[in-house]
């Protein structure tokens, strides 16, 4: 294995390279340390980079995702845009990435607009957020307790990562997004959360989503597949949606790189599946 991997560039959730939420993809990180991969990813610069250590089983791969500032422990948007890399490479199908969090399979089928990858998250969960620490994100995002949207009580999502899911009363609420980047990172990283999961219910199954990532050193992912998988598991758990339902999220418009997110509940299946395609970014863009 060279010093030097070699790094591509994708946008995930989206079909236009200057959309979507950008993931660097190495897809042989054989030999690569842990110092090395970080020093790659923060090079990089992106949300997350994925790093992929092929099993010598087919279609099997380790895989492990890392932000500019540290190691995460699962990455949707990374998942898709990988999947599709070697999609791309070896022709779509179905493949299995281990993750620090467990086996996630990914299905890759052709389509009208390239490659579209569908990821099967972990098994989803829920755990209340105590009172100071809600009183304290609020603070930091500046938002107040009646700007709440009271269908969707404040929570802390898994599905892969931990996010604390706020849904906003309104639109308008959501879209002005000013926070204080060091006192909301130091919440999350006493909580342990990758990122804040921030809604808007526009109707029954459509939402529009914003994800800030202080924790990664980035203001704001444009799209986040493991906030939207851990979304879909606690909108099933309060009966908010249907056992079987099939959501579309909208992401990265109030940052201009607009996102499209498609979460599906199935009967019977406690795992939450994450849909959407990604696009090679040309050298020199992103």
């Amino acid at each position: 294995m060279t010093n030097d991997p070699e790094v591509l560039r994708y946008a995930a959730f989206t079909t236009d390279p200057e959309g979507g939420n950008p993931a660097g993809v190495v897809l042989d990180a054989t030999g690569l340390s842990d110092a090395a991969m970080q020093d790659i990813a923060t090079s990089v610069g992106y949300s997350e980079t994925a790093f992929l250590t092929p099993t010598g089983e087919a279609g099997r791969y380790a895989v492990r995702y890392f932000s500019p500032l540290a190691e995460v422990p699962f990455c949707g948007h990374a998942t898709v845009a990988t999947a599709v890399a070697l999609a791309e490479r070896l022709g779509p199908g179905e493949l299995t990435f281990h993750t620090p969090v467990g086996e996630v399979p990914v299905v890759v089928r052709p389509g009208d607009d390239g490659p579209a990858a569908t990821l099967s998250s972990v098994e989803p969960h829920q755990e209340p957020v105590a009172a100071a620490d809600l009183a304290e994100a609020l603070a930091a995002l500046d938002w107040s307790a009646g700007e709440l949207d009271p269908a969707l009580p404040p929570v802390i999502a898994f599905a892969g990562a931990r996010h604390l899911v706020l849904a906003a009363a309104d639109r308008k609420r959501l879209a002005a997004l000013d926070y204080d980047f060091e006192r909301l990172k130091s919440l999350m990283l006493r909580l342990d959360l990758t990122t804040l999961q921030l809604v808007w219910r526009e109707s029954p199954t459509v939402f529009h989503v914003r994800d800030p990532f202080p924790v990664g050193g980035v203001v704001e992912d444009p799209a986040t597949g493991a906030a939207a998988a851990a979304l879909g598991g606690y909108l099933r758990e309060i009966g908010l949606v249907e056992p079987a339902a099939v959501l579309t999220l909208h992401q990265g418009h109030d940052l201009g790189r607009p996102s499209l997110l498609t979460v599906e509940l199935r009967a019977a299946d406690p795992r939450v599946h994450v849909s959407g395609t990604a696009v090679r970014i040309p050298d020199g863009t992103a």
